[in-house]
């Protein structure tokens, strides 16, 4: 996606209210609250993808306009999230076989996007190998010691321990997070839960404890400055690669989502979960295109 193309401070003056941007952000950020939902896709069937595209890639060529657009998306990205995350977590501590089967079936409900934005009509190499390589990417990531970018998060009520060295820690992790900020079809949520953040972002954010996050913001914020017009160009000029990476991400976090069999009455509500979660962002992919 050449952000060149765009016509940035038209685009961002003239379609929408303040309400609307800041409504958007809101449910964006409450759906990025749920492992396996992208925020990108979400962002998309909202239609305001390519416009959060135009606002990071024009932040220094328009930074006015393109500071305002971002803010109020940001606060309504934060008042989603800190409204949903208690929510999941309470669902997640009762009901945990059958939530996860319901992420399961949310994360495999997003592959006919990805597939179809790769143009995928037969088997070749390149159909093969960069999947794959988003599958090594992703079991790399799970090698990596548990908790390791948590340093200075809390699951409790009082906030982390700070140091320098999880400040450098949690902003690594932000800059991880940026790719799953930036494309469509990867789940922020998800990308958490594989790098064992999941858990102590949601409770530092339904706690309020934002002030914990900022090494966290400030790493996904400048990473994705840094990297929104390489991979804007990587969609643009190799989308079929691109997309068959994002699907290796996708199958990669399916088995570290996967929690294992559930029994007793357990395996009937967690098929019905999954199913669910499936036929919930299926129908929602569709309306993405």
């Amino acid at each position: 996606m050449n952000i060149n193309e765009f016509q940035v401070v038209k685009s961002m003056e003239s379609k929408q209210s303040w309400w609307q941007i800041f409504a958007r952000g809101a449910a964006v950020g409450g759906t990025m609250t749920v492992p396996g939902v992208s925020g990108g896709t979400m962002a998309m069937i909202l239609g305001i993808y390519g416009e959060l595209i135009e606002a990071v890639g024009g932040i220094f060529r328009h930074f006015r306009d393109s500071l305002y657009f971002l803010a109020l998306f940001a606060a309504g990205g934060l008042v989603g999230m800190a409204l949903l995350a208690r929510v999941v977590l309470s669902l997640l501590e009762r009901f945990p076989m059958v939530v996860s089967y319901f992420f399961l079936g949310a994360v495999a409900g997003g592959i006919p996007l990805i597939c179809r934005k790769a143009g995928i009509k037969k088997t070749t190499w390149q159909a093969l190998l960069w999947p794959l390589l988003g599958l090594f990417i992703v079991y790399a990531l799970a090698a990596l010691p548990e908790g390791l970018f948590a340093a200075g998060l809390s699951g409790s009520d009082a906030p982390g321990a700070f140091s320098v060295g999880s400040f450098l820690l949690q902003f690594l992790g932000g800059c991880i997070l940026a790719v799953a900020l930036i494309l469509p079809g990867i789940s922020v949520s998800q990308m958490l839960l594989m790098l064992g953040l999941y858990e102590p972002v949601m409770a530092a954010v339904s706690h309020f404890h934002f002030l914990s996050l900022v090494p966290l913001g400030l790493g996904a914020v400048l990473c994705t400055l840094v990297t929104t017009r390489l991979l804007g160009s990587a969609l643009e000029r190799r989308p079929r690669q691109t997309y068959l990476l994002i699907l290796g991400f996708v199958l990669g976090s399916l088995g570290e989502l996967y929690p294992g069999l559930p029994r007793g009455w357990d395996l009937l509500f967690s098929g019905l979960a999954a199913a669910a979660g499936y036929q919930l962002l299926s129908g929602l992919s569709r309306k993405a295109g």
